[in-house]
């Protein structure tokens, strides 16, 4: 059990100047670790805050490794796991275009509609559908978009933030 692989979402408010994501990426891949998933966005404007939400794999050895070394960096404020500290929402945002004609186009609005995804774009040939939702979410539909025409997709990376009134 204890070399068991574990996902866990890491949220990291570090200072927004420049060079700081590359010190960030530089932890990981220094050190061989894998991220599979990243965002980055200023949250806070006025004390020039960035939040960092990665997502990554490891044993519990590992990721416990992974916050001590990212809160020794000299720009982090704060660094949180998520999936350890309690009930969180994750969304991914994605973009998914599909060509199709016929029952494939049909079947796509039907899939679409089941997902809640929106269609941003249409032409006579192809949709591009937005889905907002967990990153299993994302992944079921594009699995099923694989099967009716899926020509690209491009995804946001996961965001996320713990329940509760309490703040970052």
């Amino acid at each position: 059990m204890e070399n068991a692989i574990e996902k866990h979402t890491i949220a990291v408010l570090v200072d927004n100047e420049p060079g700081v994501l590359a010190r960030v990426i530089g932890l990981f891949s220094g050190r061989g670790y894998n991220i599979e998933s990243l965002t980055v966005a200023e949250v806070n404007n006025a004390d020039h805050l960035s939040r960092i939400t990665l997502v990554t794999s490891g044993t519990r050895m590992i990721i416990e490794q992974i916050k001590a070394q990212l809160g020794r960096l000299v720009p982090v404020h704060r660094v949180h796991d998520l999936t350890d500290e309690g009930p969180s929402v994750e969304r991914e945002l994605a973009l998914v275009k599909v060509a199709g004609t016929g029952d494939k186009r049909i079947e796509a609005l039907r899939l679409a509609d089941i997902f809640k995804a929106k269609v941003v774009d249409a032409t006579l040939t192809s949709f591009v559908f937005e889905l907002t939702g967990t990153t299993e979410q994302v992944d079921d539909f594009v699995g099923l978009m694989t099967q009716l025409g899926l020509v690209e997709a491009s995804r946001t990376g996961v965001v996320a933030m713990s329940k509760g009134p309490a703040a970052f």
